[in-house]
């Protein structure tokens, strides 16, 4: 056959576990016919439905979703430790799966007896696995503890003899499920390695990963699955896209509706007498220096409301309200405002807080040397950020309207939540745009397209 793997119409069905057992005993299972046609559509799911893809001898194939989308059903079925319920799977060559790494390793004896107990598992002879087995503990990095029982392993030492065994069998069909982090940096730099030495081999690998810049730059193909069912293959760029814009829309609709709780439990909050001049904290972001335990306070709501903000907005590039934005991206944060009666002195504020609220950026108009006039009925304040240069991750804001010394009409505090995305894996909180430089005999090429240039 012209292919290594082939997968037509693969549907996997589980039973699904509840409190009621639908049989006492595999007697009345049996004599009640067959288990699935007689369970009710509430106690079975399929965890795969209809999935089919082809990968052709020599090529790396990823495999890209969601936790529980049905990735490693489907590299199970490859590898034969589980039958699909219906379809079929055929797979051309020797096959070893870096799925369940020390299955079958027996805890009480020595790493070296599991070494070629493994190994004849996986298919090769006794005198094969002795040939291999230096190479193995080498690579396993465990010379000085081959010899002491597994149970004495952590679990990272009986992971990485596991993936070594697995990896020196010399297959023509290499199946990999997160097996990554089976080690420290180095341990993974030594994996990365192997699966190339396997691609310029001739080698066929099907990858299933999060890490979606490992299929980008390993892949030709990539299947992207989504509950069970094949959504796209194809070119690993245009999969993977697709697969980020959808992640990026389940994220947008989850933070929408955390914000709005958040927004139902703070209004539900009431005004307080606006006479108590100890009912308002200070502002973290009023003109003068902030109290130190202002930033230690948690969400809410408070304040006089003379002025008030109705609503609050995060628009991109493109002017359309969202959640999630690209790193380097313009962001506009709008506000609706409104005010009862005229009022002439007023600051609006904007306060934006990491996950680990550090205050990443804050400022107000006062600060911006803008003084108040006047203001009555219905405004909109934008506060437009040319480019968000923030690291990946998730981001609280806090906005206010206050008097200029501090008195809070209406304070808002981390009600509203965006997420930065990024390719680049860097760290710290701001993201200054930059490029590297080199002179003399100093040679790098890009691995991946991205955001920082290389010269």
């Amino acid at each position: 056959m012209d292919c290594a793997i082939e997968a037509v119409d693969v549907t996997k069905v589980y039973r699904r576990y509840a409190h009621k057992r639908q049989f006492a005993t595999l007697k009345s299972a049996l004599l009640s016919g067959s288990l699935i046609r007689d369970l009710s559509p509430n106690d079975t799911f399929h965890a795969l439905q209809g999935v089919s893809f082809r990968v052709p001898k020599g090529s790396t194939y990823g495999i890209v979703g969601r936790n529980g989308s049905g990735k490693s059903t489907l590299l199970k079925c490859v590898a034969g430790i589980t039958k699909p319920t219906t379809g079929r799977v055929t797979v051309d060559g020797r096959v070893s799966a870096l799925i369940e790494l020390g299955a079958g390793f027996h805890p009480e004896i020595s790493g070296r007896e599991n070494v070629f107990i493994n190994g004849i598992m996986l298919g090769l002879s006794k005198r094969e696995v002795a040939r291999r087995f230096d190479e193995i503990v080498e690579f396993a990095e465990l010379e000085d503890f081959i010899d002491a029982p597994v149970k004495t392993y952590s679990s990272g030492m009986y992971m990485r003899l596991g993936f070594a065994v697995a990896i020196h069998v010399d297959p023509d069909v290499l199946l990999v499920d997160e097996v990554l982090a089976v080690g420290d940096e180095g341990f993974t730099h030594k994996c990365l390695d192997k699966f190339a030495d396997f691609r310029r081999r001739g080698k066929t690998i099907l990858l299933v990963t999060h890490a979606l810049g490992l299929v980008e730059r390993f892949c030709d193909e990539a299947l992207w699955v989504d509950a069970g069912t094949a959504k796209m293959s194809g070119d690993p760029r245009r999969v993977i896209g697709a697969y980020v814009t959808d992640v990026e829309k389940n994220e947008e609709a989850t933070l929408a509706a955390g914000d709005a709780r958040a927004r139902q439990v703070a209004d539900a909050q009431p005004v307080p007498d606006a006479a108590d001049e100890g009912a308002f904290p200070q502002n973290p972001v009023s003109a003068g220096s902030a109290p130190d335990d202002m930033f230690l306070a948690t969400e809410g709501r408070w304040g006089s409301r003379e002025v008030e903000i109705t609503d609050v907005r995060f628009l991109g590039r493109d002017g359309r309200p969202g959640h999630v934005f690209a790193s380097g991206e313009a962001v506009t944060i709008v506000l609706g405002v409104r005010a009862d009666r005229p009022i002439a002195d007023f600051v609006f504020g904007i306060g934006i807080f990491n996950a680990d609220a550090v205050c990443c950026y804050g400022t107000n108009t006062s600060l911006d040397e803008l003084k108040s006039e006047r203001f009555e009925g219905t405004g909109e304040v934008r506060f437009a950020i040319d480019r968000l240069d923030l690291v990946e991750g998730t981001y609280k804001v806090d906005v206010a309207v206050h008097a200029r010394d501090g008195l809070p009409y209406d304070y808002h505090r981390l009600l509203y939540t965006f997420r930065i995305k990024s390719r680049v894996k860097d760290v710290g909180i701001y993201r200054p745009e930059h490029r590297w430089e080199f002179s003399g005999a100093i040679t790098l090429r890009p691995v991946l397209d991205g955001p920082g240039d290389v010269r």
